[in-house]
Order: structure tokens, then sequence, then C-alpha cells
């Protein structure tokens, strides 16, 4: 039996397994398979696409865990697609990716142009993926081993650029700065604007996104906040030499596995910083809420070091701005893409909710609410931490799911004082409101 015959007869099986029966396998370069048959049932998972694909070469167990999901590779490649059919008069579309890596991005994103470029300084990884592009169907691209920054130096306009910087320093450590990424954007920002006609920049969820605006120079165009099923799982910036005053936020939450037409379903919330427009809330589709909200920082009564900082509103805007906390049916917990954007005055105008307190990030309305973008709740019960409310309120309840927003016990502590274990329908958001008073909110889910 050859290695590849071993690794298509026994690819669902257990790699843990199979390593204890390699003498039976004498011909098998036992390693090379293991790996490949655990790349492809984390690509089962993580890329379906590919794992459909007879011959693909999967990298080191490390790499596809750290590569882009096919969910948000689609993402990008329908961001890019956008940006690509906007050029005017253009005969002849191409995009070079400069830092390639195992080319998930790259398989996508290279499909939206006429011809493609992969970029990439590791000798190993060019020869996997010029192996494995025509076996994904891709005719359309050229791969060159070589740096980033001698390619950009040299090479002719692209109607896009795509960069995903190493995020760590020369001793292994994160870092979420874009100065201290490997290669340096803002040192090549006066390059990258003359060489195409727009940039897109993948970075670490964890990066403040304010800053990146201001770091560089004016020329984002697009922030997009992408999460996976509630976790944030990277940042888009899109990049144009024609830099104008108004950013677009896109705060996006994905479905990581596919419906059954192979759609990747999501929720978006869009916003701008730094035009002039009012705000304009537009309809709501199926898998997309999307709304277009504009500040102008120019009535700030304190100055700022940029025009993309966010004018600080008043958090309880909306049409139940005054709702009581008892009054109230509905809870709603914005996703991740929300939370990272840190859009709660721009949630509270768009959908009429009302904020518990600043800090708590939950919101109430006295109706249900279609489209808010993160869990919707129906409040059965609130209480105090008193303890004749909480015997009264809790009676006969034995489990419930517990979160904590801006409250003096972490869900371990409070979980123990309630004496409830984990799991159930019933969930309690514990918080504290506007008035400093510590309450627990019972809730139900209103919707899968």
């Amino acid at each position: 039996m050859t290695t590849s015959e071993f690794v298509k007869q026994f690819r669902q099986a257990d790699p843990r397994k199979l390593a204890l029966q390699a003498s039976r396998y004498p011909d098998v370069d036992m390693p090379y398979a293991l790996n490949q048959i655990q790349g492809w049932q984390t690509a089962l998972r993580k890329l379906p696409s590919w794992a459909a694909c007879d011959g693909v070469v999967y990298p080191p167990h490390l790499n596809m865990e750290q590569c882009s999901s096919e969910a948000t590779a689609r993402y990008k490649q329908q961001v890019a697609r956008r940006w690509a059919e906007r050029i005017p008069n253009a005969s002849r579309t191409s995009m070079t990716d400069l830092t390639g890596g195992f080319g998930v991005d790259f398989s996508f994103t290279s499909r939206c142009f006429d011809c493609a470029t992969y970029v990439e300084r590791n000798a190993s990884l060019c020869e996997v993926v010029d192996a494995n592009l025509p076996r994904l169907g891709i005719r359309n691209a050229q791969v060159k081993c070589a740096e980033a920054e001698a390619v950009l130096e040299q090479m002719e306009p692209q109607t896009m650029i795509f960069l995903d910087p190493a995020r760590r320093d020369e001793h292994g450590a994160k870092t979420v700065l874009i100065a201290d990424c490997t290669p340096d954007v803002c040192q090549l920002l006066p390059s990258l604007m003359q060489k195409s006609q727009f940039v897109m920049l993948k970075l670490s969820p964890m990066l403040d996104w304010h800053k990146a605006i201001v770091d560089l120079e004016g020329k984002v165009r697009e922030v997009h906040i992408v999460s996976a099923d509630g976790e944030c799982k990277e940042l888009l910036l899109v990049l144009a030499p024609d830099g104008k005053p108004e950013v677009q936020v896109f705060c996006v939450d994905i479905q990581s596995r596919p419906d059954s037409e192979g759609q990747y379903p999501r929720s978006e919330f869009v916003y701008s910083i730094g035009g002039e427009a009012e705000p304009q809330p537009t309809n709501s589709t199926l898998n997309i809420e999307h709304l277009t909200l504009n500040i102008n920082n120019s009535t700030s009564a304190q100055p700022t070091n940029s025009q993309f900082t966010t004018q600080k509103l008043k958090i309880a805007a909306g049409n139940n701005s005054k709702l009581k906390i008892q009054n109230s049916k509905f809870l709603f917990e914005p996703n991740a893409s929300v939370m990272k954007a840190g859009c709660f005055d721009e949630i509270a105008r768009a959908y009429g909710v009302s904020a518990i307190s600043r800090n708590s990030h939950l919101f109430l309305s006295d109706h249900e609410i279609d489209g808010f973008p993160g869990r919707s709740f129906a409040i059965d019960a609130v209480t105090t931490m008193n303890k004749r409310q909480l015997r009264q309120t809790l009676s006969g309840m034995k489990q419930a799911n517990i979160a904590v927003r801006n409250f003096p016990l972490s869900v371990a502590e409070l979980r123990k004082r309630l004496k409830l274990s984990d799991g159930g329908d019933t969930y309690i958001f514990a918080t504290t409101t506007s008035d400093g008073d510590h309450i627990l909110m019972l809730t139900h889910k209103t919707k899968k």
C-alpha cells in the first residue's frame, strides 16, 4: 500500500490509533500520512470545500488550526469582489497576496480577479500551495517564493494587494500593534497606495482599530470586525489611496457551518464614523441586518486627536430610553463584533433599546425586536440580591446558565452562592443598574 492509498483509505480513522499500527505498513511514510489524515479531518470541519477535493496537501496541525476558516475566507472574497467591481474601466483585474501562508484566503480572493500572484518567503509552503491551487480549480495564479517587500518594490500596479502580517515577534510573543507586525504595513504604506487600487489588511482581533485608522494616515475606508459563532476571529481593514473622512464599520457575525445551500448565513450591523450624514437605518433581510449611522465629530465640545474618534452620545437614546427595568419584557445581548466595536450608542439609536447601564452592555425593550445583532431573551423575572427575594424567585430551580456583566461576583462565585448547576433553558444575567443596584434577570431564549 502506498502512502497516498493509506491516507485515502484511513482518513476517517483516529490518527493516534493508526500511529500504533505503523509496523503493519512498512511502505507508508507514516508521519506524513498521519499529518495528512489529521489535516483532512480539520479541513472537513474548517474548510469543507477543500476536504471535498482529492489530493490537497495539508501543512502541520498548528498551521491548520491557525489558518482562516472557509466562512471567514468567503467573507473576504465577497468584500474583495465588491471593491473590484467598483473599479472603473478595468479591462483586466489583478491581485497580489504578499503574505500567502497556507493560501486559504488567497484561494478564495483570487477567484475575483483575472490574474493573481501568491507571495510567500517559506519555500515549503510555496511548494504545497503550488501543488494545491490546480487541485482546487485555480488556474489564474502564479506562486513566488520571495520577501513581500522585494516583490512590492518591483511589481506592476495591482487592483488589490492583500496582507496578513505575522503577529509574533522574534521571541514568539504576540503583537497587537501594526508597527510591530511583519511586514510593517505603516512603513510600506506609501508603496502600497502607489501600487494598488485598494488594499485588504487582515489583523488580530485584539488590535485597537481606532488607533489603526490613525496609524494608517486616513487611508482606511472600511473596518470589518468579523466573528464566527459568537467569537471574534479577525479584523479586516480596506484601504484606498483616495482616503475619505468617512469610514464604514461592519460588525459581522458568521455561522461557521454552511446551510443546506452551502451558504454561510451572517448578521451585519454597519455604521459610519467621520461623515456628515444623519443616521439612516435600512431594512433588514433574512440573514443580514444593515444600518448606516454617521457621527459628525465637529459637534463635539471636546477636541480630539483624530476625526475618526467616535463622538460619545447619551447611551439611553431611542424610543424606549426611559423604559424602567421592571416594565421591560425583553433583554438583548450584542454579539462579539458589536462588543469589539463598542458601538453601544449606535445600537441603542438604531433599534430603540435602552441600556441597563453604560457598562452593562445589555439592552432592554418592551417588545421583541427582529434582526438585533446578538442574542435575544424574554425576561421571566427580575430580583435583587436580597436573600428573601432570591429564595422566592429561584424556588425549585436546580440549574441555569449564568452570565455576569458589570457585577462584583464572578460566574463561579455567583453559581456557588445561588447553588445552581450549569445548563438548562434558563439564562440568568447578573448586572448593575445605572443606580448602582445589583440585580439578576432570569430569562429564556426567544430564538435558537
